[in-house]
């Protein structure tokens, strides 16, 4: 059903999921489902992203069957919970812009460059630290408690520009965002995952 690449790459699995098929829509929900509530924080806030999504899905099943392949799937649903985010906060009295959201300086930032690489490698880095890292269960908790507790924009262009490689220009429109903008939003949400990182080799805590 489904491809490596990503199941919207198989023709016969889309031929299915247009045509209402429930096995197929779970597959997409699956692939698309943590994504999208890591975008609706970036609209909605943390309490009602999952209720929101929720309402999204709904609104993507109705319509699945006139989805025309222009963008790929997950911009098209991107822009479905955008715009039922808006909707949302439209009915609570309540509207945001994601490019004014509020933002606290880290002073982890000045250790990267503006490609979000070190400027200088951390003193304890050896060449299989990375993958030898990410194979311990201490270190994949703090980088979850990181992503949960990021701001909603951050964590939304980390995960659609560096988790799920999407244009640069295309989330900059998808979430309301100018490029120079998304280029410091996106630069502190590496710095600040690459800073546990360091951390996390210097003292084996988060």
């Amino acid at each position: 059903m489904t491809t490596d690449n990503g199941p919207e790459e198989n023709a016969a699995w889309l031929v299915q999921l247009k045509g209402g098929d429930q096995a197929a829509f779970s597959a997409l929900v699956r692939r698309h489902h943590r994504a999208l509530v890591a975008l609706a924080r970036a609209v909605v806030g943390e309490n009602d992203a999952e209720e929101m999504v929720q309402q999204a899905w709904l609104k993507a099943y109705g319509a699945i069957a006139t989805f025309e392949g222009r963008a790929s799937l997950r911009t098209w649903l991107s822009r479905i919970v955008i715009n039922e985010g808006r909707m949302w906060l439209r009915k609570q009295g309540r509207e945001v812009s994601l490019d004014s959201l509020p933002e606290t300086v880290d002073p982890l930032a000045a250790r990267f460059d503006e490609r979000g690489l070190w400027s200088a490698p951390p003193a304890q880095w050896h060449s299989d630290s990375p993958d030898a890292l990410l194979m311990t269960a201490q270190l994949a908790d703090c980088l979850e408690r990181l992503l949960t507790g990021m701001p909603g924009n951050q964590r939304a262009l980390l995960e659609m520009r560096d988790t799920d490689g999407l244009p640069f220009d295309e989330i900059c429109n998808l979430l309301g965002l100018s490029a120079s903008n998304a280029r410091v939003l996106l630069h502190r949400a590496r710095a600040r995952l690459f800073g546990l990182v360091d951390h996390y080799q210097e003292t084996g805590e988060c």
